[in-house]
């Protein structure tokens, strides 16, 4: 029998770091994760490569930067040639399996190295796995199973699709039945990957109930003025019309979608457990980045700032004992990290990623959004960060979280440190132009906020048949 461990690799979109109970929210519930927490080595300092999905993910793959790869934003520009890491467990004699959201634009729906992948990405498409499945349910009449975007994007909303059908539930039930048919001869790579909580927030009924009181406030720093530089455009408060009635509804339900996750989380690990597979599983969980969700004033990603750039990370490995790690880490580290635990080989040159279970440590790492002069770049370390924004043409420096002011000054020896640094990354950029999705920051982007801005349309001759002669809808 093969005894090599298995990985379990759990991961969630738009999360920020500060969305689990046991590591501090008493608000939020997430029984299946503080399971995991305790006996995980806990990353309290764990940075995203690019506060957007694509490239996040993209450098995870790879496991290597943003700069390094070419791909820095929400588009198909990229420079890597190589075959990600994914693939590697299964050359190695792994089963693997992904399931869920990849938003790798490399091959949106092909293997990803994996030997099986469970296709479930945002927009509805025929070659989509979850897309065929609503298509073929008692729910095709459902367009919009992941939320009704555009004009609706920070809107909370309830799921038109009930709980079994909701896609949270898919990526579960689909993670579930391979577990339970894994061969125990042979190891596991299993990777569930789950879109939300991404928006639009729309939890399934009756989970929308799990939170209604009146939420926090959001973090407000004294001067919000001087943040404007760090904010999207598209998702400020006054561009949205956001209430604060809306604000707490948006949070409420951002939580109750990371409450449904956390439910599939404890189902699978059931599973782990009834076949005695647990104690032999290597179980990591993290996202690709985070959610402002009304810090600053502002909703989404597309931010330096620390909620959209801090995003949890657990690390549970058979044997080792749990507890909290303070040094700076990134969505770099997974593929180096992960392969060594696993005792597959790899050559220390392909990553900029460490493993993190080694003598090595980060003392700083980047991130990246766009680049040239709409780009905007930030070293971190575990207790400070340095960002040059592009559209500004200036530095910021902050050493509190969540940042309180700028304290930027050139003649501080550790700005100069770390400014040394970041020149030297922005110098290795091998990004083109980012600007092809029309995402940037504040004072680059015109797209105006509204309908078609995320509306799907491989179902659009679909949806406008359902419609009554003399009637239209807007697509």
């Amino acid at each position: 029998m093969d005894k090599r461990k298995n990985v379990l690799f759990l991961f969630t979109d738009q999360q920020r770091a500060d969305t689990i109970h046991c590591l501090g929210n008493e608000r939020i519930c997430t029984p299946a994760l503080d399971e995991i927490a305790g006996e995980s080595l806990v990353f309290d300092h764990c940075i995203t490569p690019a506060p957007v999905c694509v490239p996040a993910r993209f450098s995870m793959y790879s496991g290597r930067y943003p700069g390094h790869v070419g791909c820095c934003n929400n588009n198909f520009s990229f420079g890597y040639e190589g075959d990600g890491f994914y693939g590697k467990f299964t050359e190695s004699g792994y089963r693997t399996c992904c399931v869920g959201k990849m938003h790798h634009l490399k091959d949106p729906y092909g293997p990803m190295g994996f030997e099986r992948r469970h296709t479930q990405e945002e927009m509805a498409d025929f070659a989509d796995d979850y897309t065929r499945f609503i298509m073929d349910s008692p729910y095709r009449h459902v367009f919009d199973y992941n939320g009704m975007r555009s004009e609706m994007y920070y809107m909370p909303q309830v799921s038109q699709l009930p709980a079994e059908f909701h896609p949270t539930q898919w990526v579960g039930d689909r993670s579930v039945e391979f577990l339970r048919e894994c061969d125990e001869d042979r190891p596991f790579f299993l990777m569930s990957s789950f879109i939300h909580p991404h928006p639009p927030f729309a939890p399934p009924a009756p989970w929308n109930k799990m939170y209604r009181t009146v939420s926090q406030d959001p973090y407000m720093p004294e001067n919000p003025e001087e943040f404007e530089v760090f904010l999207s455009d598209r998702f400020t408060y006054d561009k949205l019309g956001i209430s604060r009635q809306d604000l707490t509804l948006l949070r409420n339900y951002y939580y109750s979608c990371i409450s449904f996750v956390d439910y599939q989380i404890s189902r699978i690990v059931k599973v782990l457990k009834e076949r005695g597979m647990f104690e032999n599983t290597i179980i990591l969980f993290s996202s690709d980045h985070g959610e402002m969700l009304g810090d600053f004033g502002t909703m989404g990603k597309r931010s330096m700032l620390d909620g959209a750039v801090r995003i949890p990370f657990l690390l549970k490995v058979p044997g080792m004992e749990g507890g909290h790690r303070q040094d700076v880490c990134s969505l770099v580290d997974v593929a180096p990290t992960l392969l060594k635990a696993a005792g597959i080989r790899y050559d220390r040159e392909e990553f900029d990623g460490i493993d993190l279970l080694g003598e090595e440590r980060h003392t700083e790492v980047y991130s990246q959004f766009s680049t040239g002069e709409k780009g905007t770049y930030m070293v971190a370390s575990n207790h400070d960060k340095l960002i040059w924004s592009g559209p500004a043409g200036k530095y910021y420096y902050f050493n509190t979280s969540p940042e309180d002011t700028d304290r930027y000054d050139e003649r501080d020896e550790r700005v100069g440190e770390l400014k040394k640094l970041l020149e030297r990354y922005r110098s290795e950029d091998i990004c083109r132009d980012g600007s092809g999705s029309g995402d940037s920051f504040s004072g680059v982007n015109k797209f105006p906020y509204g309908p078609k801005r995320g509306d799907h349309g491989r179902r659009r001759e679909e949806e406008l048949a359902r419609m009554p002669k003399g009637y239209e809808i807007d697509l």
